[in-house]
């Protein structure tokens, strides 16, 4: 895992260490944030950032799936 942030997990009711998985996106080419966040605690995912990086992301993985 690449960096750690704590952060309140809806799942586990507390404050809990968030990592960020490596990118497998493509975000993090160009020197870019990685928008997915993983809670250490229960495994629960958040998606940080706009809708660009959604569509980006679903963009790269329909690309790669032809």
């Amino acid at each position: 895992m690449q960096h750690q942030q704590s952060w309140p997990c809806p799942t586990c009711a507390q404050d809990t260490v968030f990592e960020q998985p490596p990118c497998a996106d493509g975000h993090t080419d160009d020197g870019g944030e990685c928008p997915e966040w993983i809670c250490t605690g229960c495994g629960t995912g958040f998606l940080l950032g706009g809708l660009e990086s959604v569509v980006e992301a679903a963009g790269r993985r329909a690309g790669a799936a032809a």
